[in-house]
């Protein structure tokens, strides 16, 4: 009987903990993903403490996209889906501010510069 109660005690601590857990788990956007305008997919990875965003395809170049362009992302979380931040666009020598909501198959990232007087929104989905 003893033993039955501690099974139970240690099965319900478990399940209590679950949340806990999960609500720890730190977001990361890693992944291939493709722009909702159609006109380019990204790799999001890992670059040392940041997130690195290369463009591995992009469909029209004349807007100065290219192949290899790459966005260093400094963010951390500030909710269960967001993650903010600076982000690096060393083509361009600019620094963004940046958001990025973070769903199991979208993204949108915000970024931002002048103070937050440009911003631009760009939707992702997931592409496997």
């Amino acid at each position: 009987m003893i033993r039955y109660a501690l099974l139970a005690a240690s099965l319900l601590s478990v399940q209590t903990l679950e949340p806990v857990l999960a609500a720890a788990a730190p977001l990361d956007p890693s992944g291939i993903w493709m722009r909702s305008d159609g006109n380019a997919r990204v790799i999001i990875k890992r670059c040392g403490k940041a997130f690195c965003a290369t463009n591995i395809w992009v469909r029209d170049t004349s807007g100065g996209e290219a192949i290899g362009d790459r966005l260093v992302m400094n963010v951390s979380p500030q909710s269960e889906s967001i993650l903010a931040g600076t982000a690096y666009d060393a083509k361009r020598r600019l620094t963004y501010s940046m958001e990025i909501s973070v769903q199991p198959n979208s993204l949108s990232s915000r970024g931002c510069v002048i103070g937050g007087m440009i911003c631009k929104t760009l939707n992702w989905s997931h592409d496997r």
